[in-house]
């Protein structure tokens, strides 16, 4: 499991001149050029990525469903999250993230499936899994994987985690949906 900081994931937009505000942009634009559809699952982004995509003009030839799960139980009526899974490893885990995202695909019918879990703090973290942990789960009809971002550096706050994991996200299935 690939694991990135924040300040890596930042270097790298800069290294590839890309600006995060374009990022849901770019995602829809691909999605469409290749005619397939996209799916979020959400638990501590809260529905940023989904309003993100949707706020592109031409959003819904590729999105149909967003889910908001914060709570367990609708990861796991919802999503499919299996419920030895979040009493094992908990919510805020990459088998979580990976369940969320492939169950949101399969529950949209959509070519991929993209999901967060984690500690957007202030509160809540420990020392196993601190403020600013973040699961993303990726799944496509290729794969199913989780990267594990760690976003808590630099004193960055609620806000910030979130706004960095909404950006990693898309900027996560950007390149999974390749050229």
């Amino acid at each position: 499991m690939k694991t990135i900081t924040a300040k890596e994931f930042l270097h790298t937009l800069n290294e590839k001149g890309i600006d995060p505000k374009y990022l849901s942009q770019m995602v829809v634009d691909r999605l469409i050029e290749k005619g397939e559809k996209i799916a979020t699952a959400e638990s501590c982004t809260g529905g940023s990525i989904s309003k993100r995509i949707t706020d592109v003009s031409g959003a819904s030839a590729v999105f149909d469903c967003g889910v908001c799960s914060y709570g367990n139980n609708i990861k796991n009526k919802v999503l499919g999250v299996k419920k030895e899974t979040l009493e094992t490893v908990g919510a805020v885990s990459p088998q979580t993230a990976m369940e969320m995202a492939l169950g949101v695909r399969n529950l949209a019918d959509s070519h991929y499936g993209i999901a967060t879990t984690g500690i957007a703090g202030p509160t809540g973290g420990t020392k196993e899994k601190p403020v600013g942990l973040v699961y993303i789960g990726i799944s496509s009809q290729k794969n199913t994987y989780a990267i594990k971002a760690l976003l808590g550096e630099q004193g960055y706050n609620r806000e910030n985690i979130r706004k960095i994991a909404t950006d990693l996200a898309l900027f996560s299935v950007y390149s999974e949906i390749g050229e």
